[in-house]
């Protein structure tokens, strides 16, 4: 961990090909979160690019809307070794998007022949100070990305 990056490991009992394919799927990310601030996916179709975006319904508390949208960049596709997205949105609602400058990225290692070691990091190294100003970095817990990783190991057995 660092001042503006944490990060946490786990490994899961699985080939790194079916670990990938849980997290490549918007409709899983939910369950990986875990906090109930990740929704559903609105546009329901698999991440398959750098450079895509996909839509996620969101939920929290201390949002001014309550239930809002993130409009997420891929910006890490390796299948079977790395993916990452930065969260943005449409703050203007004109089309167009503003990213704010944080990412989520799970790099992925063969450990055997069916085993993964997952390291799930989360980076706010980008946030520029005028957000700063509004939310505190990281927003959540750092136990929260411990968990996100057992979800994740949960998902990826359960489709076994």
């Amino acid at each position: 961990m660092t001042d503006e990056n944490i990060s946490t490991s786990i490994t899961i009992a699985a080939p790194a090909g079916a670990v990938f394919e849980v997290l490549a799927d918007p409709s899983s990310h939910a369950a990986i979160d875990g906090t109930g601030w990740v929704r559903e996916s609105l546009d329901g179709v698999p991440l398959t690019a750098t450079g895509q975006i996909f839509r996620m319904a969101m939920f929290h508390e201390n949002h001014p809307d309550k239930d809002y949208e993130m409009a997420n960049k891929v910006v890490a596709f390796e299948p079977a070794r790395a993916i990452a997205w930065e969260p943005g949105q449409d703050m203007a609602k004109d089309g167009n998007l503003s990213f704010g400058g944080w990412i989520w990225r799970y790099d992925l290692a063969p450990a055997g022949p069916s085993a993964t070691d997952v390291t799930l990091s989360y980076d706010w190294s980008a946030v520029p100070a005028q957000l700063r100003e509004y939310i505190s970095f990281p927003p959540f817990e750092p136990a929260h990305l411990d968990n996100s990783l057992r979800n994740l190991a949960e998902l990826v057995d359960a489709r076994g």
